[in-house]
């Protein structure tokens, strides 16, 4: 019989602390976030009546790093969770989980659960992608789960005996599609009889990444004015909460086209545009928000931002929006008629995976095996 199941386990410098995780996206389902638990291990002997403490820090990065000058920090490390892990707190009643019920009966005494539970508006994991001349750490939102050895949970933590492993708060797309988006807008003109219309329908709300999208277009040309062009393109839109100014757009797809050009007075258009807005198209641009970066694992562009509503947004959180936007250029004196209309792009949710159990010597051997070790600083993906 095999063990089909995996566990991140990282050690301290010293190897007296070791830290087991089952997994490291924890899935944010907008009324609560799913608890981080685990089990430590440590060496009584090594601790002399000292005690083991853990905590859940988010690091939030909102300038370049080389841009640090005489003192000044561009990064804020909040402490969104933090508790003794060992000796365990007495009068504590904790329902383990059944991937740390396995872990204890494979560990052995030396085995201690803990979980924490993270705010429902903590914000999602979003790097920026930084430029091509960029140094240091790109900005965005991390999170790592820390164990340390002290007297006090204020202690200095040194890391000889100290373990931090990142992790990712992350979002899935919702199961069910929202209303199908559609906008018409109209222009009329000084000096002009009649307006131009423009009706732009996208095919659903809810995309995957890496889906193809379509969208629909109408013209209706009652003016005396020509459409020469037609534009569309994917807008991701960020929104550094912590600065006043801090929105901006990227285009990250478009496509252009005079095919059905120029609409003269009178007539009529329908097409079809498809735009695939990936991050392969957008390589060293900097400032794309990416999905939570994982050392050694290919990323994506960041996920849509799902919020129960506007007034949660946390002030140290990256808000990330898409939308479609279609142009008409109808010459120098015409200008351009523009619609716009939002999408949401995101990852499906994963199929759960089957926790196997067995107690053979054999198993043991298994789990061992199956156990990955995670490098200093670097995320393992899990096989």
């Amino acid at each position: 019989m095999v063990v089909n199941f995996k566990v991140f386990k990282k050690s301290s410098p010293n190897g007296k602390v070791t830290l087991y995780l089952g997994k490291r996206d924890f899935v944010d389902h907008i009324s609560g976030v799913e608890p981080i638990d685990g089990v430590i291990t440590v060496d009584p002997e090594y601790l002399q009546g000292r005690k083991v403490f853990g905590q859940v820090v988010c690091s939030f990065r909102y300038g370049r790093e080389q841009d640090e000058v005489m003192g000044l920090n561009f990064q804020k490390d909040l402490f969104l969770a933090s508790e003794q892990i060992y000796p365990p707190p007495e009068k504590v009643d904790r329902n383990n989980s059944r991937l740390q019920e396995r872990l204890l009966k494979k560990l052995g005494h030396h085995g201690v659960p803990f979980a924490f539970n993270l705010p429902a508006s903590a914000p999602a994991s979003v790097t920026l992608q930084p430029g091509s001349d960029d140094e240091g750490e790109p900005c965005g939102v991390q999170y790592y789960v820390k164990v340390f050895v002290g007297e006090t949970e204020t202690d200095r933590s040194h890391r000889r005996s100290s373990v931090a492993m990142g992790i990712r708060k992350v979002q899935y797309a919702p199961s069910k599609q929202g209303r199908q988006p559609c906008t018409l807008v109209r222009k009329d003109f000084m000096m002009s009889p009649g307006e131009m219309e423009l009706e732009v329908t996208l095919d659903k709300q809810l995309y995957h990444h890496g889906e193809k999208i379509a969208v629909n277009i109408c013209i209706r040309n009652n003016s005396n004015k020509v459409v020469k062009k037609i534009k569309a393109m994917v807008q991701q839109g960020v929104d550094v909460v912590l600065f006043q100014n801090g929105q901006y757009r990227s285009s990250i797809a478009s496509v252009e086209t005079q095919e059905g050009c120029p609409i003269q007075p009178g007539s009529c258009l329908q097409k079809v545009l498809y735009l695939t807005p990936c991050l392969a198209s957008n390589k060293d641009r900097r400032g794309i928000a990416l999905d939570g970066q994982i050392k050694r694992e290919d990323t994506n562009l960041a996920s849509s931002t799902l919020l129960a509503s506007p007034d949660q947004r946390d002030a140290f959180g990256i808000v990330v929006s898409y939308s479609v936007k279609v142009k008409l250029f109808l010459g120098a004196l015409g200008g351009e008629l523009t619609a716009e209309l939002p999408f949401v792009l995101m990852h499906p949710k994963p199929s759960k995976v089957r926790l196997v159990h067995a107690d053979s010597q054999a198993d043991v051997e298994c789990f061992r095996q199956d156990t990955i070790d995670c490098a200093d600083a670097d995320f393992t993906p899990q096989g």
